[in-house]
C-alpha cells in the first residue's frame, strides 16, 4: 500500500512539473481511454477487497479496455456516430458501481 501511495505522489509531482497538453483532435480518445483505465483501477481495488485479485487479468484488462474504448471512439468519429457518449456512460456507471461496492465493504467491515 505504501508503494501505491508513493507512486501516486510521484505521479502528481511529475504531472505538475511537466504538464502534458493533449491536442484537441485526440481529447475524446484520451478521455475515454483514461476513464476506462480508472474503471480498471477501481475494479482491481474491488477485487483486492474481495480477495479475488489476479495481476494478469488486471494488467491485460487495464490496457485492453483503454485501447478498445479509444478504438471504438475513433471508429465512431469516422462513421459520424458519437460513441464517445456511450463509452462515457458505460465506464462512468461501472466506476460508480465499483465505488458503491467498495463503500459498502468498508461500512460493513468497520
Amino acid at each position: 500500500m505504501i508503494l501505491a501511495i508513493v507512486g501516486l505522489f510521484l505521479g502528481i509531482l511529475l504531472g505538475s512539473i511537466c504538464p502534458l497538453s493533449i491536442p484537441v483532435a485526440y481529447a475524446k480518445l484520451f478521455s475515454v481511454a483514461l476513464l476506462a483505465s480508472i474503471d480498471s483501477v477501481f475494479g482491481g481495488y474491488r477485487a483486492v477487497l474481495e480477495e479475488k485479485f489476479d495481476n494478469t487479468i488486471f494488467i491485460s484488462g487495464f490496457f485492453i479496455n483503454a485501447l478498445l474504448a479509444a478504438f471504438l471512439v475513433y471508429v465512431g468519429d469516422h462513421l459520424g456516430i458519437d460513441l464517445y457518449y456511450v463509452a462515457l456512460l458505460a465506464f462512468g456507471l461501472r466506476i460508480f458501481q465499483n465505488l458503491a461496492i467498495i463503500r459498502r465493504y468498508f461500512f460493513k467491515k468497520y
